[in-house]
């Protein structure tokens, strides 16, 4: 609320209809994001959740925004974003090398991951996250 700092870390955001920005219950674990879909399905596609996370080894799993852009932003560390481009029947990986305040973008229907160069990393995302789905690497 107002005069109340939040955690990025922590306490995620949604950017709604109406240009309203809407502090979202602590993450806990994978259920949260079913709960923050249910919460938000009015926004549709033209909602956005920013997230903070900080992470030290290689994600485990590919994960893919059917509905729309994701913006990736390195405020720690690095990271290698890996991006499949070329589709299930001939992958073609795409990898981008983020540092402290270098952005990249994960297109709609874009499958990708990332990689640890330098740890720990920090990174926010602006995401689109409606129907996003996560599939094991």
């Amino acid at each position: 609320g107002i005069g109340t700092p939040l955690d990025l870390n922590h306490t995620w955001c949604h950017l709604g209809l109406g240009a309203t920005s809407i502090p979202q219950p602590p993450f806990t674990d994978m259920s949260w994001y079913s709960d923050y879909a249910g919460r938000v399905a009015a926004d549709q596609a033209e909602g956005r959740l920013v997230s903070m996370g900080s992470f030290d080894s290689n994600w485990g799993h590919w994960e893919m925004h059917p509905d729309g852009t994701e913006l990736v932003i390195c405020t720690a560390g690095a990271v290698t974003l890996i991006q499949d481009v070329g589709g299930p029947r001939e992958p073609s990986l795409l990898k981008t090398t983020l540092r402290n305040g270098q952005y990249a973008v994960n297109p709609p229907g874009v499958w990708h991951t990332a990689d640890v160069v330098e740890a720990p990393v920090t990174c926010i995302f602006i995401t689109a996250g409606r129907g996003t789905q996560h599939k094991p690497r």
